[in-house]
């Protein structure tokens, strides 16, 4: 079989540019590579393997000869451009939501559901979101051996699920507030230096964001458990880059702290445990930022729910909950 070739639409954002490293990393093979941009930034280059690639214009007749498309630039030009995609006869990838709820679109995490990716009707395979790929990468091992029955969450979301203006943000508040100047707010709702807030996305049906809902029901149709009890919290905390999720997970067999520790091996690829509180061993943003893997650790027995564990996740969102998880995506194809 030949070689494919790739188009990154939206090679210029924050994930784009991950998406290239990616590629490069893990050596993906392919026959060529188009860098699909705004008109803003077509004419710019960016390096893939020491080589400059010009950046072209997004349009609809980009895709001719384009085998993978990577798409991540948000979820309007997604809706406009990837069904374009498709019919030039290209396997979207779209790290947007428009298309992860779609029954006809499946949505995949490599080291849970592969097999997804093989049913495409529309030539469409939808990205999770960066917080549910995470918390079920950290999830998914328990599950296969005890039965997953409900999830309560609270998501500690780090200022890169913004993009490049919450970095900013987050960078010019702490300088203000270092040089004894006046902190000003446009990302967020609220100051995010030396603060938490319990706001990530818009405010939904009975109170929850766009962001809880999308933890109920892609972690539903990512498991095939259409009954799973889901609630969350999410919350953007002022940590650069790196999600962690405290989580409280109930299974259908009982289950203890022993049985978890031992249910985290090399048959679960892209999570390793991290357990040893006494000696401060347990993950932190820091310890994923740039890394493949998902950690896990602060495995508890909890006090509350019969059959139920505490436990605390934590992966890189621009890479594993986006970049990563599209390009491994790819590898299946």
């Amino acid at each position: 079989m030949s070689l494919p070739h790739i188009a990154i639409v939206g090679a210029t954002g924050a994930v784009g540019i991950e998406m290239l490293n990616c590629l490069e990393e893990r050596n993906f093979q392919c026959a060529s590579l188009t860098l699909l941009a705004s008109a803003r930034s077509a004419g710019k280059t960016l390096t893939f393997r020491g080589e400059e690639i010009t950046i072209k214009e997004l349009t609809h007749e980009a895709f001719e000869g384009i085998d993978i498309a990577l798409f991540s630039a948000g979820g309007g030009i997604s809706k406009e451009f990837a069904p374009s995609a498709a019919k030039a006869g290209a396997t979207v990838i779209d790290n947007s939501s428009a298309f992860r709820m779609d029954e006809g679109v499946p949505l995949v995490v490599p080291e849970i559901n592969p097999e997804a990716a093989k049913d495409t009707p529309k030539g469409i395979i939808a990205n999770p979101n960066c917080t549910t790929i995470i918390s079920l990468m950290g999830l998914f091992p328990l599950h296969k051996k005890f039965g997953l029955k409900s999830i309560i969450a609270s998501s500690y979301q780090a200022v890169s699920g913004s993009g490049a203006a919450g970095i900013a943000e987050l960078e010019d508040q702490c300088k203000a507030i270092s040089n004894g100047e006046e902190v000003t707010s446009e990302v967020y709702p609220k100051q995010i230096a030396f603060n938490v807030i319990p706001h990530v996305d818009v405010f939904q049906e009975g109170g929850y964001t766009k962001e809880e809902w999308k933890m109920l029901n892609e972690g539903r149709k990512i498991l095939g458990l259409p009954d799973l009890n889901v609630t969350c919290t999410c919350v953007r905390v002022p940590v650069y880059r790196s999600h962690s999720v405290s989580i409280t997970a109930q299974f259908e067999k009982p289950i203890t702290v022993e049985d978890a520790k031992a249910a985290f091996t090399d048959e679960f690829k892209g999570i390793r445990l991290c357990d040893d509180p006494e000696t401060a061993l347990y993950p932190t943003p820091l310890d994923t930022t740039l890394q493949d893997d998902c950690l896990v650790g602060r495995i508890r027995k909890d006090m509350v729910v019969d059959n139920a564990l505490a436990l605390w996740v934590v992966g890189d969102q621009v890479k594993k909950g986006a970049a990563l998880n599209a390009v491994q995506i790819a590898e299946i194809l």
